[in-house]
């Protein structure tokens, strides 16, 4: 019995596409805007990239514009945000989105609370 070719599947020649569920369990770094975005400081990533490409955010101190900028453990973000300005350590990363608790894990608040 010869087999046609809708029978065979197509080979690929090039690797698989990167899922981002499929990451590494050890993150040691993360875009800023996907890292912004996983914290639930913004709603959207979009909205993560024009405010880094908009010079509001400062990484170790200095303004960084480039939202593909790499952050790491232990760097110090400020971020302004509607007319406050947060000031946060990182403390993790996340292959994807979660909620509100898991998010809060992500980073220290190093900024003392309001008497």
């Amino acid at each position: 019995m010869k087999s046609s070719k809708a029978d065979h599947k197509p080979v690929r020649t090039r690797g698989s596409p990167q899922r981002e569920d499929a990451l590494p369990q050890a993150l040691t770094r993360q875009r800023m805007d996907k890292w912004l975005w996983h914290t639930r400081m913004v709603r959207t990533r979009l909205d993560a990239a024009a405010l880094i490409s908009s010079g509001h955010v400062r990484l170790n101190g200095v303004r960084e514009k480039s939202p593909g900028h790499e952050v790491k453990l232990g760097d110090v973000l400020t971020v302004a945000l509607s007319g406050r300005v947060r000031v946060v350590r990182v403390l993790d990363f996340a292959a994807r989105r979660g909620g509100t608790g898991e998010a809060q894990t992500l980073y220290a608040d190093l900024q003392s609370a309001p008497d």
